[in-house]
């Protein structure tokens, strides 16, 4: 990314450099003389989107550099909001909604179908060896298939019931989040949340 400086402001912001006038291969010296300064970017305030609503980029002149830096982040809702009566009567409400209706999915929401999708992939494979059982009662379900599935099922409660307890989005990310609990040598990299079990 690069941008114009006029009077110490930058005045435009554009990946292309022939937005400026500029040919792609012009030299640092080259662009600077015409004002135009390769973008550094400040990511101090910058954060895991799946948690997090990023703040506004702002641009900088400074010492002969260009800064986009980030407002700071604002943690997404962990609980849903829900369309209130406050909200009809203001005329803010979508008519197709009702009050008590999801007007934004909480994170709690969105976490949790994520896992229950993951364990439906992981039992669907299986899924045929129950469906032979239910229709032939003669029929057996291999004692690894059933030990995994029912650790599946277990781990998906235990998964979900994490979420449930996750406060805000800084805890949230902190369950997803893996970090090493073995050493330098041997890494062992974990995370609160747990994961799946392997069928055996």
């Amino acid at each position: 990314m690069y941008a114009k400086v006029e009077n110490n402001q930058v005045v435009r912001a554009n990946s292309n450099l022939s937005v400026f006038g500029l040919a792609g291969n012009a030299t640092q010296a080259q662009r600077e003389a015409q004002g135009v300064y390769e973008v550094v970017y400040d990511t101090t305030n910058l954060k895991d989107p799946r948690y997090y609503w990023n703040g506004a980029e702002s641009m900088t002149f400074a010492n002969n550099t260009v800064t986009a830096s980030y407002a700071a982040a604002t943690g997404k809702d962990v609980d849903d909001v829900l369309w209130t009566q406050q909200d009809s009567d203001n005329g803010l409400m979508p008519s197709e909604v009702s009050v008590g209706d999801v007007k934004i999915t909480g994170l709690k929401t969105l976490f949790k179908n994520e896992v229950k999708a993951q364990a439906k992939n992981l039992l669907s494979p299986s899924d045929w060896y129950v469906v032979r059982k239910a229709e032939d009662s003669e029929a057996t379900i291999p004692s690894n298939i059933a030990t995994y599935r029912a650790a599946v099922r277990t781990k998906s409660n235990e998964m979900e019931t994490s979420i449930d307890g996750a406060a805000d989005a800084a805890a949230m990310e902190t369950l997803y989040t893996y970090t090493n609990t073995g050493t330098e040598e041997n890494p062992v990299m974990t995370r609160p949340l747990g994961e799946w079990p392997e069928l055996s």
